[in-house]
């Protein structure tokens, strides 16, 4: 796992930080955006250092399972990222997504920056203000805190288990409708 996806962004380089249910789905799709340079898996929200899977899925840590993506701001800006991370999960459903349910799956933007969160903000004023999903975002915003990777075997999922039964139905589906909706942006193959 790239290490300036811990410490912190190399130069020329920005975090964004999102959950948005099953991290397996969001890193599928991110790891194909055009500008986006590292993603990781991980748990972050939470109250407990350094949290493993199962106590993240215990739903008693208050970890969301999350990405946090490396981006070229020269190359992508924030919004677009925004744009993609609710094109591809549903933000009413609080603490679920789909079959996936608990706080573990919650909808979020961790921010890094004010600027982040001044985007974030007006993004989600206008989907209120336009209904824009027809019932209210519950997506939390929050300030970027500690962000622990998920183990090694969480890494790349999608790309390594393609196959799983998980995977062809609910992954293969959202990676799909990215690459149908954001053709334009996708990295080439």
């Amino acid at each position: 796992m790239p290490p300036e996806l811990l410490a912190g962004p190399p130069a020329g380089q920005a975090f964004a930080t999102l959950a948005g249910g099953c991290f397996w789905c969001l890193e599928a799709v991110f790891n194909e955006l055009e500008g986006v340079t590292g993603v990781v898996s991980g748990y972050t929200g939470g109250h407990v250092a350094d949290p493993d899977y199962r106590q993240v899925c215990s739903g008693e840590t208050g970890h969301a399972e999350a990405v946090r993506l490396s981006f070229d701001p020269a190359r992508i800006g924030y919004r677009e990222i925004l744009d993609v991370f609710f094109a591809i999960h549903d933000p009413t459903t609080l603490n679920r997504q789909g079959n996936d349910a608990g706080t573990q799956y919650r909808s979020a933007i961790y921010v890094h920056s004010p600027q982040q969160r001044a985007e974030a903000q007006a993004l989600l004023d206008a989907f209120a203000a336009a209904n824009t999903f027809g019932a209210p975002v519950v997506t939390e915003l929050a300030p970027a805190g500690p962000f622990y990777p998920a183990e090694a075997c969480h890494q790349n999922y999608f790309r390594d288990n393609a196959r799983q039964p998980y995977c062809q139905f609910v992954v293969a589906p959202k990676l799909a409708k990215f690459r149908k909706l954001f053709a334009a942006q996708r990295k080439p193959d």
